[in-house]
Order: C-alpha cells, then structure tokens, then sequence
C-alpha cells in the first residue's frame, strides 16, 4: 500500500494545530504543524500516540510502515523527511521521543 492509501485509514485530525515531539525530560524538541507538506506526518505522529502512547522503536517500526514510499526516499536522501528520520534514530538509538497534542483553535 501507497502513504496515500496508509493515511486515508488513519483518524482525522482536524482537532489538531501540531503535535510537540519531547524529549526524555519532557522538554520540546520539534513541533510539527498540521499544514500542507506536514499533515501527513502530524497523522502518523497522532495515530502513534493512540495507539503506543510514545514514539518507541516498536512505534517507530510501525510509523515507518505507514510512510511507505517515503520511507525508502528518506534513506536515499537524508534530511529531505526529517520526521521519517527522527523515526530512524529512534530505532538507532532506541530512545524513546514523547509526544504532545496541540488542539486548534476553537
């Protein structure tokens, strides 16, 4: 299956302006705002964060399923996708990353 076909599964995330990705002390290291170019990995990071509560390896595994395609471009390109390539140092690494939502306006 194509990202496209991945996403088209995924919740909704209307509710969403960004999502914070945090550190192991809880601090923020990133935001990834809920725009074009963007909205697809603000889908992913949010279904991530129902489903393993954390960006975990195990997680991480799974999101970079979901990119599909983009996955193999990322690794042919580092820093074209860098949030397919923070989920790669994860699993280097074995960090886990928190994730937070930030609701849009009302």
């Amino acid at each position: 299956m194509t990202f496209a076909d991945n996403l088209a599964a995924l919740p909704a995330i209307d509710h969403l302006a960004a999502i914070n990705v945090l550190d192991a002390d809880g601090a923020i290291i990133d935001t990834v705002e809920n725009k074009p170019g963007k909205s697809g990995s603000v889908k992913v990071y949010n279904h991530v964060a129902q489903v393993y509560g954390a960006i975990t390896p195990e997680a991480a595994e799974a999101a970079l399923a979901i990119f599909a395609e983009h996955t193999e471009d990322a690794r042919a390109n580092p820093g074209k996708h860098p949030n397919i390539d923070r989920l790669d140092r994860v699993i280097a690494t074995g960090n886990t990353l928190g994730l937070q939502e930030v609701p849009a306006q009302q």
